[in-house]
């Protein structure tokens, strides 16, 4: 099967960026302006679903975080599936050195934001928060500042964040399982058995797979396991070979459905109700507390430096190769872009800190947005003065 182009990829995550940065800004501005109430009145309101045996009641927000995030990790985890199958990351020579990067992206930030909490004042459960990099603000930064650069600067980016996306689903499942519940646990294990038995089945029906993943997400909502696991789960499940000659493969047909729907409804719906803060709910000896600092920190500075210069160690000691064609420089302005945490950032934010604590709420997402904008407009800064140069050379492709 032919490889997916990257390009279509981009220009969706690109186009996606720009949706979820005023998503978020009309979320700020609704939480400060005269309609606040009726904005927290919305992303708190009880929405009670019953499904069989199945019955919850949550909050408009948390159905957002626990239930339509699990599609977005669905798709996040058919990409891994495909790229390590397919597409980046099935080339030992070009996984290297994103991989190696991705890893500094996590290490230095989570290093950087617990030198500032572990003493007193600080909120050590944080550091998490620090680690992730939002491909779509980060695909954005590039398609908006950079254009013309090498194409395997994009292809490096992209290939970063989907390694930067499995490590983060890996804290989620090792840091974020509430009380378990082991007869639900059991019951998505059973399920999931049966997607997999399901996979099997060439012919089978796509509406059966949406019907198994809606039942180990639901076992798994119950099990106090974070439902972005059963998302993941069932997309290792999903086939890659082909199902009939006319239509490909079901992982293929899976990803391009519901992509756009990810990219331009859920993750936007995800930062309207989960970025929205009120400015008089800190003050300004909370904001430059350890907790909104550490994040700050580590994402603006302790992103770069984690994943340049873990590049640059892993070149000089010939472990990863640098992308063709892209400078060193260039290399540092997309490692700038990765500071970008945005969507997954205020994720693991709602994760660590309880919803039942407004000001650290506060705190986070202040800090998170903060970190985002600047990342983005430092990095992109960076890359456009590099293509700048490239257009003087005459070398830009």
């Amino acid at each position: 099967m032919a490889r997916r182009p990257t390009l279509d990829f981009l220009k969706t995550e690109s186009g996606a960026g720009l949706i979820l940065a005023l998503a978020a800004l009309a979320a700020v501005v609704a939480a400060n302006s005269p309609a606040a109430a009726d904005y927290f009145s919305f992303i708190n309101t009880p929405i009670p679903v019953q499904l069989g045996a199945f019955a919850e009641t949550r909050s408009v927000a948390s159905w957002v975080k626990d239930g339509l995030m699990a599609i977005f990790f669905l798709v996040v985890g058919m990409e891994i599936k495909f790229e390590v199958l397919r597409g980046e990351l099935s080339s030992p020579r070009r996984l290297a050195l994103p991989l190696i990067a991705a890893l500094g992206g996590m290490l230095v930030p989570a290093a950087l934001y617990l030198a500032l909490n572990l003493g007193p004042g600080g909120a050590p459960q944080g550091w998490p928060v620090a680690t992730p990099t939002d491909i779509a603000f980060a695909l954005a930064g590039l398609a908006i500042f950079a254009p013309k650069l090498p194409g395997p600067l994009r292809v490096f980016l992209l290939t970063l964040a989907i390694a930067d996306d499995l490590g983060a689903v890996g804290l989620i499942a090792i840091l974020f399982s509430s009380k378990i519940h082991p007869s639900a646990l059991i019951g998505a294990g059973g399920a999931l058995a049966g997607v997999i038995a399901l996979s099997r089945w060439k012919q089978a029906p796509y509406l059966l797979y949406a019907v198994g993943f809606l039942v180990v997400w639901g076992f798994t909502l119950e099990s106090g396991v974070n439902t972005s696991l059963a998302g993941i789960a069932c997309a290792f499940t999903v086939p890659i070979s082909a199902r009939r000659a006319d239509r490909g493969s079901v992982l293929k047909a899976f990803m391009d459905a519901l992509h756009p729907y990810v990219a331009y409804l859920i993750l936007p719906l995800f930062a309207f109700t989960s970025a929205g803060f009120s400015l008089s709910a800190v003050t300004l000896a909370q904001v430059v507390s350890p907790m909104p600092l550490g994040v700050v920190l580590g994402l603006v500075i302790g992103k770069p430096l984690g994943v340049f210069g873990f590049s640059l160690v892993a070149a000089i000691a010939r472990l990863g190769r640098r992308p063709t064609g892209v400078a060193w420089i260039e290399l540092l302005g997309a490692a700038m872009l990765c500071g970008a945490g945005f969507t997954m950032s205020l994720f693991m934010g709602a994760l660590a800190f309880s919803a039942g604590d407004p000001v650290a709420q506060s705190q986070v997402r202040l800090a998170v947005l903060a970190a985002s904008l600047v990342s983005v407009l430092a990095g992109g800064s960076v890359l456009a003065r590099a293509q700048a140069a490239r257009l003087d050379r005459g070398d830009a492709r």
